[in-house]
């Protein structure tokens, strides 16, 4: 029985080749320990996240929950006007306080914001990763990123929009586009892994090459758009954080609720059914969750990448393949990349400062790659 998935319906010759097929024994394998958690690690994966308790995984959660409010903190304090701990903390909840106001107007918003954006990208990583069964999946896989950049664009070039109220509608929007045209490409009901990310590749090389020639062509507005561009937390105030936070939070909800159908879909589509998952449903809903959380936070932070891809793989180290587990650690870790990342940059750049989106990529690399590496990271 090992390596079989019973199939429903009388067609025999389809359970004889699901029983037979290597690929499928091996995706069914790693299937079946996303859902129960019960199955051997495959060749290459570090064993230990697969028999870690739930009281593990829980203490592990928490603790990574304490870091988070940590770097929180320290975000509140670190910039170029170092604040000690106590002064950041009495700016924080006393209004007469000398640092009142370089915390509240400068410090916390940002703060907030990298917090939100970082858990929405670390989210939608996840759930891309589960939805395509491809380990190298991040947001902008599907070219959804690339669609708000590409929207954001055009309405800062052609129709004058500037702040992060003008972003958001045309970033939804470039979101929205891209995501229906990919799963019309990609095969609609009958939609594979494989023809989605091929589709979202395409459109994804598409729309950056758009976003470069109009860059070129128009320099009056190249100075706006430069900072979006490449990803910063610098300019960020209240009402980001209030525009953000519905777009982020359904989306967030969204893509906890679709733990485990997730993992009925890492079976395969016959065997999810056969497990009452609705396959097509999920991949909509999921696509759904994607679409509010890279929209939001492209908005808000422009096109920051490669969070999406790290957080979710060291997550996978740490819990295995559990959707159940993976996406609220990811929820967790990715802000505290985020956040980092912003922090060392007003450190490196002080006095002035180097845009979150560039650290992400110089630190995160080469850190991937050592990780990569070192731990023989598990494959979704």
């Amino acid at each position: 029985m090992a390596g079989r998935a019973e199939l429903p319906g009388p067609d025999r010759s389809a359970q004889l080749t699901l029983t037979k097929s290597p690929q499928v024994q091996g995706g069914s394998a790693a299937a079946s320990r996303a859902v129960g958690g019960q199955g051997q690690p495959a060749a290459g994966q570090d064993r230990a996240a697969h028999t870690r308790p739930p009281l593990a995984r829980a203490a592990g959660l928490l603790a990574a929950t304490l870091v988070l409010l940590l770097v929180l903190f320290l975000s509140l304090a670190v910039g170029a006007r170092p604040l000690s701990f106590g002064e950041a903390w009495s700016g924080l909840v006393d209004s007469g306080s000398a640092s009142y106001t370089v915390v509240h107007e400068m410090r916390l918003p940002r703060t907030l914001l990298g917090l939100l954006a970082g858990a929405a990208l670390g989210l939608a990583g996840g759930v891309m990763q589960a939805l395509t069964r491809n380990p190298l999946a991040d947001p902008g896989l599907l070219g959804i990123n690339a669609g708000a950049a590409a929207a954001v664009v055009t309405a800062i070039s052609f129709f004058g929009v500037a702040g992060y109220t003008g972003y958001i509608g045309f970033a939804f929007l470039g979101a929205a586009a891209v995501s229906v045209l990919v799963y019309a490409v990609g095969g609609g009901r009958g939609a594979t892994p494989a023809r989605l990310a091929l589709a979202g590749t395409a459109l994804n090389a598409a729309l950056i090459s758009y976003v470069s020639a109009v860059q070129l062509l128009d320099t009056a507005s190249l100075d706006r758009m430069r900072f979006w561009m490449v990803g910063s937390l610098a300019r960020a105030q209240d009402a980001t954080v209030l525009s953000a936070l519905p777009f982020i939070a359904v989306g967030a909800l969204l893509a906890l609720v679709l733990a485990r159908p997730l993992n009925a879909l890492a079976l395969g589509d016959d065997a999810a059914r056969a497990l009452g998952s609705r396959p097509t449903r999920t991949r909509a809903a999921a696509i759904v969750a994607i679409t509010l959380l890279c929209g939001a936070a492209t908005a808000a932070c422009g096109p920051i990448v490669f969070v999406g891809l790290m957080v979710p793989h060291m997550v996978r180290a740490l819990t295995g393949p559990d959707q159940r587990w993976m996406l609220p650690y990811c929820a967790v870790l990715a802000p505290v990349l985020l956040i980092g990342a912003d922090i060392l940059g007003r450190v490196v750049g002080r006095p002035s400062e180097l845009q979150v989106g560039i650290v992400t990529v110089v630190v995160g690399g080469p850190f991937f790659l050592y990780f990569v590496r070192r731990r023989r990271v598990a494959h979704a």
